[in-house]
């Protein structure tokens, strides 16, 4: 129990500020995409699972996923324009809320977790730029890539399902 205590804080550690920041759009986007990159290269130096096989995920993750799938697909309907930009703004802020339960309440080994980081942060700054833009629709197919990279990876049998 002593060890999980240091991987959920230094989750926390690293990635709230990150998600605080992307959610208030405080961080400018060249900064945001550096701060990125930098996670994304520490989390390319880690160990993948074997062919095969995918990373293990706790119970915020898999509900915080279905909602983070459930939002994007629903963002289909605004690309076909049978929803309004209000509508898209809301489940932008359902993204970014999903985001930020998983972060606070996940306790996935540190591998994983840093495969998370991939994934969540093109989640949380596409939200982000569809929240300020909703007329942008360029940002939604990332936001599906990521929910695909999720299935792939992760061992969820609902993303699975999804695919």
């Amino acid at each position: 129990m002593e060890t999980d205590q240091p991987r959920r804080c230094r989750m926390r550690f690293l990635l709230f500020p990150l998600t605080l920041l992307c959610v208030t759009g405080l961080m400018g986007e060249p900064a945001r995409a550096q701060h990125h990159a930098s996670h994304d290269q520490a989390g390319a130096s880690r160990s993948i699972p074997a062919a095969g096989q995918r990373w293990g995920t706790d119970a915020p993750l898999r509900e915080g996923m279905q909602g983070i799938r459930v939002a994007v697909d629903a963002l289909g309907h605004y690309q076909h324009g049978h929803m309004g930009p209000d509508q898209a703004v809301l489940l932008a802020d359902k993204i970014e809320g999903h985001v930020r339960d998983m972060i606070a309440h996940c306790t996935l080994a540190p591998d994983a977790d840093a495969a998370l980081h991939a994934i969540i942060a093109p989640l949380l700054s596409n939200a982000g730029a569809l929240r300020r833009d909703p007329g942008d629709l360029t940002v939604i197919a990332p936001m599906r890539k990521a929910v695909a990279d999720y299935a792939r990876q992760f061992d969820d049998p609902a993303a699975q399902r999804a695919k």
